[in-house]
């Protein structure tokens, strides 16, 4: 069979990847053609756009670049059309790709979502038009499952493709040695974006001086230079390491990290963790108006409490930081803290969603050609 696949961040290259691999298992004339990265090129097929051309982060940096939005949309529904999938398959990115949806569902071409946009964050009636333009939806968060029932949508949920990484990483036993790690690590995930890093690495950062037992470890994101944050590290309890978030998770005693996915895998390391946050003034007031969430990490939201401590805009500072972060080191709320990742972890479920995601997409193809 035919399929196209729209992923628009790095992160939806990587579990498109892993779908792609997953259904040229169960499918032996799955053919590909899609907008992703090298992780979903490598795994066969045409690739039409790079998302490093597509993923803009905020409100008014999507503002500022709609033009080379609008032009990725055309280009990307003119090829939809031209290609003529047995199934297109959307991950996450729900700005883009529910407009795709629209578009494919109206050329008779079939829709299959998987990563479920975060419609219970804002504008919760959005799920109305999900149910009329997308076929199945598979979903990666246990709460979704619950939330879309209450609209009267019937979903899947598959697991975290998260698990599936986890699973696959063979810890580095020589990874402390190789970066003379010899006292205990906090490990500081700034993201992968170059707003998210510039507003939070500084703060990150302001905190080592009071820590000077410890050796602070960034996880560097593969598309910058090293020198790019060098201007950042002022101390020398400070090491640099690229595509190693695995391994410095493995050996990480506690961590700040930038709030999004890395959030849960850090929580699913069981690593403890202060989540910071930083927006651009406007993006902000705008989400703070609209999101209907109590939380932004997905720890917190899949929990339904407050495991970690997000601190946000204004209350992400040296002295927020510092405090939250002595805390969880050692003591009860370290202890609390871990006791809520074991049942984080039960919560979740087990590895197999990209196995899973293929096997619904294929029964659903079959039952619609039958």
């Amino acid at each position: 069979m035919k399929y196209y696949l729209v992923a628009g961040e790095a992160s939806g290259d990587l579990h498109g990847a892993n779908l792609m691999k997953a259904l040229k298992a169960a499918d032996g004339t799955a053919e590909f053609r899609f907008y992703g990265g090298n992780k979903m090129l490598a795994e066969g097929g045409v690739l039409d756009k790079h998302y490093s051309e597509m993923a803009f982060m905020g409100f008014t940096e999507v503002l500022l670049n709609l033009r080379t939005i609008f032009k990725n949309l055309k280009a990307c529904k003119a090829s939809v059309l031209a290609y003529q999938p047995d199934v297109l398959v959307l991950i996450d990115f729900p700005g883009f790709n529910l407009k795709i949806a629209d578009f494919a569902k109206e050329n008779g071409i079939k829709v299959c979502y998987y990563i479920s946009p975060k419609v219970w964050a804002w504008n919760q009636k959005r799920v109305l038009k999900i149910k009329r333009i997308v076929d199945k939806m598979f979903c990666i968060l246990p709460f979704e499952v619950e939330f879309y029932k209450e609209w009267g949508m019937e979903v899947d949920y598959v697991g975290n493709p998260l698990l599936d990484e986890i699973a696959q990483f063979t810890p580095d036993t020589e990874f402390r040695n190789k970066y003379g790690l010899k006292k205990e690590v906090i490990a500081l995930l700034p993201g992968s974006r170059k707003q998210e890093i510039e507003r939070l690495l500084p703060d990150m950062l302001s905190v080592t001086s009071h820590f000077p037992d410890h050796h602070f470890v960034v996880a560097a994101a593969p598309s910058f230079e090293e020198a790019y944050y060098r201007q950042f590290i002022k101390t020398e309890n400070v090491t640099l390491v690229f595509a190693q978030t695995y391994n410095l998770l493995n050996i990480a005693k506690a961590a700040i990290v930038a709030s999004g996915t890395a959030t849960l895998e850090t929580a699913l390391f069981h690593v403890p963790q202060v989540v910071v946050y930083r927006g651009g003034a406007i993006s902000v007031a705008i989400a703070r108006a609209l999101v209907k969430i109590r939380f932004i990490s997905l720890v917190n939201l899949i929990m339904d409490k407050a495991v970690v401590t997000e601190l946000i805009q204004n209350d992400c500072n040296t002295a927020n930081i510092t405090h939250r972060l002595e805390n969880i080191l050692q003591g009860p709320v370290r202890a609390k803290m871990m006791e809520d990742y074991r049942e984080l972890s039960a919560k979740m479920g087990t590895a197999g969603a990209s196995q899973r995601t293929a096997g619904l997409i294929l029964d659903y193809l079959k039952h619609e050609v039958v």
